[in-house]
């Protein structure tokens, strides 16, 4: 600052240059230069501005420095110059100097208007006559420390206010008496005394029944310094002539002085009478309910970990595995090695890290038990245990063993097997009636029968096929076999009319009604049995004895007349009798006949299929024949003869797939273990040449093996195969667009079968074999023809084909004991599934 003032241009001011000051003005700007304290001066009428080193920081950056150097004091200082204009008036006029501490006063400085408080004293500077002509401001900025004790007051005050409204007790208990200073409202309502009972008194003069318990405590704190803390403390006061109990989380602190001194001991209590009674009515809840459990009849296990060390299992699951008591603390696939094959331990694992329940139902598992791997059966389930994080710790097992409800099942099934073989070899045709929601439901023989494509209608629908002259008649013995306090039994013979093609048959009805538990009837189910043949034959034969009754009685009436004619007509009698025998003998002929002619007729259709290939063979031979020798001299009968040669081929391959389906139908069923995998990679092989030139993609899945014949499941692949080849779509330009056949496969349950897949083998499981492609697709009302024999979609010149491929799947199928569906919509591609039980 000596530097700037020194150079200062002083000479456009009204003091002039230095020389020309007074020697007053320069004495005291000497000082001023001189001092390390803080010093401003404002000289003469104008009040010009001068100050030293140790006022500059004052001013601060980008603010009055240097500017205010020279300046009068009103340009300078015109944000405080209200409050400073009147001190500085008041010393220059003769008055005392003016001492102000801590005063606010804002500057404008650092680019912007701040308050600042200062310390400062406005002192009177003489010129040679003694008069006043300047004033010496001395002053110290003391914003700092102003600040430091407005937050210190502002932090007691927080203090204050955190001690008044913490939700938890707190007190502090100073020197060996243990007197309160410091108590919140809390802590006061814990024990019930208000804090002016509390305040400056020993604590134990006030609550003495607690001290035996808490002086201990506290006086440990307060000797050694380190703080202590207690969970769930019992804890009780009297209060008036009563016992106030509960329990309390304590924390015990030393209060320490300025200089580090313990001088007493700070308390923070929270009342946990209610969790801490909480936790002790689960822990008895837990108790009876581990009492239930481990005495549970049913199989419970719980496993933690990624390991799935075993943390408890009840003796029900013990008796199950067969393994001991000893298995806590080991790990489940320790215990249950025979299990790492049977997908348990992936089920586990699962539920682990996903979270996600696992249940199995009638779940065949393999356990080694008395050194025997044995088969058991049961319903389980894993359920995933979370921590209070939402985190999976562990899972625990429960189920049932339901070995000999699957035993009675299979048995059942085995049973039904058979009853439906029995069904079967006798023709015999299965219906029931729903007697609540009244509504009939057919075997797919009784639905022929009838010229039904439903398996299921309604009451009046049912009887429709009957001839009205037997209509009223078979309702009323239904209604009578259902009613109420019956025998329940249905027999009964009549006439049905098949309603598509008007023939008619004579049927003879057995049923019986199925009851509930609380005897109402529920389902009246039998057979029915077509007995047309039996009839005829039977009416014949009455037809003749009727004939021949009426030709005895002429032979008596002549045996009136005369002896011989008696003798003769005896002897006529005779002869009747031994032909009477002999239509007997004839109907037994005729029933084995009718047992023999399903047989029959599926030989003859494969001789007559057979047989009829040679002539076709010559019908093609000659017209190659024709084309060759005389194809010029033809002319338009060239075209003829193409026709017939495309009609002949089409002949015969329509005979071969008769031939084919013949075979399947009467050829006996082959037990081999079958690679589908393997097979379906030689049907690709066998249809490269058709693959190569229609650009295909096939993608093969693994494939189960099965039990089966493999011809005709070779059969039934090359055929779904073909179709996904053949029925090709084209994209927005006409063009063919590539196929694309996937085959996949997946295991199902037999209560996750689809509604309208009925296999012919009952089984726990079934492979569902897919074969998806992204042809033409079909309408899906059309669902049930195309399994059936000559039905197409699509005519004979958009697309080649007998109409039998399908049913030679169907019919394969159905020898394996299975059932195929599909799934489609037009222009979007097919998926055929067929579904073998394992």
């Amino acid at each position: 600052m000596g530097k700037l003032t020194r150079n200062q241009n002083w000479s456009t001011t009204s003091l002039g240059t230095p020389d020309q000051w007074p020697q007053s003005l320069r004495t005291t700007v000497s000082i001023i230069l001189n001092s390390r304290f803080p010093m401003f001066l404002f000289w003469g009428p104008e009040l010009l501005c001068f100050y030293n080193d140790a006022f500059r920081p004052s001013l601060g950056n980008g603010g009055k420095h240097p500017d205010a150097l020279g300046r009068p004091a009103i340009e300078v200082w015109p944000e405080t110059w209200d409050t400073i204009k009147p001190l500085i008036d008041q010393v220059l006029a003769g008055g005392d100097a003016s001492w102000n501490e801590d005063q606010l006063l804002p500057i404008y400085r650092n680019g912007q208007l701040e308050d600042v408080y200062w310390t400062f004293s406005y002192s009177p500077v003489s010129d040679e006559s003694g008069e006043p002509a300047g004033v010496l401001v001395t002053c110290s900025e003391n914003t700092n420390k102003i600040k430091n004790i407005n937050q210190l007051r502002i932090s007691e005050q927080r203090f204050q206010n955190l001690m008044r409204e913490a939700s938890v007790g707190i007190i502090v208990l100073i020197g060996e008496e243990l007197r309160v200073d410091v108590v919140n409202r809390v802590y006061a309502q814990l024990i019930e005394r208000s804090r002016d009972e509390l305040l400056n008194k020993p604590i134990f003069s006030i609550i003495p029944e607690s001290e035996e318990v808490f002086r201990p405590i506290i006086e440990q704190v307060r000797q050694t310094g380190d703080s202590l803390y207690l969970y769930d403390q019992p804890y009780f006061v009297n209060v008036g002539s009563n016992r106030k109990e509960g329990f309390l989380n304590l924390v015990y602190q030393p209060y320490r002085e300025l200089n580090g001194e313990i001088s007493g001991v700070m308390v923070l209590c929270q009342d946990v009478t209610a969790q801490v009674k909480s936790k002790q009515q689960v822990k008895r809840s837990e108790a009876k309910l581990r009492s239930l459990v481990e005495s549970a009849p049913f199989p419970i296990g719980v496993y933690v970990g990624p390991d799935m060390v075993i943390e408890f299992a009840n003796q029900s699951i013990l008796d199950v595995w067969g393994k001991g008591n000893n298995v806590i603390g080991k790990s489940y696939a320790a215990i249950l090695p025979e299990l790492a094959t049977q997908e348990i331990f992936d089920q586990l694992s699962s539920v682990y890290t996903t979270g996600v329940a696992f249940h199995a139902n009638n779940q065949r598992v393999d356990i080694v038990v008395d050194g025997k791997l044995q088969p058991y059966y049961f319903k389980y389930s894993f359920t995933p245990l979370f921590d209070e994080t939402g985190k999976v710790y562990g899972v625990m097992n429960t189920g049932a063993e339901v070995t000999d409800l699957v035993m009675a099942r299979q048995r059942q099934t085995e049973a039904e097997e058979s009853l439906r073989g029995a069904i079967e070899l006798a023709q015999l045709a299965t219906w029931s009636l729903d007697i609540k929601a009244q509504t009939f439901t057919y075997s797919e023989r009784f639905m022929q029968w009838l010229g039904f494509s439903d398996d299921t209608k309604s009451i009046d629908d049912a009887f429709d096929p009957v001839p009205e002259t037997h209509r009223v008649a078979v309702a009323d013995a239904v209604a009578a076999a259902v009613r109420p306090g019956s025998s329940g039994l249905y027999n009964n013979e009549h006439p049905i009319v098949n309603r598509l093609t008007g023939q008619q048959r004579i049927i003879h009805v057995h049923a019986q009604v199925s009851y509930s538990v609380t005897g109402e009837p529920l389902l009246l189910s039998g057979t029915a049995q077509d007995v047309t043949e039996q009839r005829m034959i039977q009416l014949t034969l009455e037809q003749q004895v009727q004939q021949r009754t009426e030709e005895l009685a002429a032979a008596n009436e002549e045996l009136a007349a005369t002896n011989e004619e008696l003798a003769a007509t005896n002897e006529e009698l005779e002869s009747s009798n031994e032909e009477y025998a002999a239509i007997n003998e004839e109907l037994t002929e005729s029933t084995d006949l009718l047992l023999r002619s399903n047989d029959n007729l599926q030989r003859f259709a494969y001789i007559a299929s057979h047989d009829l290939q040679e002539p076709l063979r010559k019908v093609q031979q000659f017209g190659d024949l024709l084309r060759a020798g005389y194809g010029d001299q033809l002319s338009d009968g060239i075209e003829y003869l193409t026709r017939m040669q495309s009609a002949a081929s089409r002949m015969s391959t329509l005979i071969k797939d008769l031939l084919t389906f013949s075979r399947i139908a009467t050829r006996q069923d082959a037990h081999e273990l079958v690679s589908l995998t393997e097979l379906v990679r030689q049907t690709i092989d066998d249809l490269d040449l058709v693959i190569t030139e229609s650009g295909a993609v096939v993608t093969v899945d693994p494939l189960p093996t099965v039990v089966g014949d493999a011809g005709q499941l070779s059969q039934l692949f090359t055929n779904l195969l073909s179709n996904g080849l053949k029925f090709r779509r084209t994209d927005e330009l006409g063009k063919l667009v590539p196929p694309q056949i996937r085959f996949s496969s997946r295991l199902v349950l037999a209560h996750e079968l689809p509604p309208g897949v009925k296999p012919t083998r009952m089984a726990s499981k079934y492979n569902r074999i897919d074969v998806a492609d992204n042809g033409i697709g079909f309408d899906e009302k059309y669902l049930d023809r195309i399994f059936q024999v000559f039905q197409r979609l699509h005519g004979k010149n958009e697309f080649a084909g007998t109409g039998i491929g399908l049913a030679i799947c169907e019919k394969v199928v159905a020898n394996h004991g299975g059932a195929i569906t599909a799934a489609s919509q037009l222009g979007e591609g097919a998926t055929f599934s067929v579904y073998l039980p394992v």
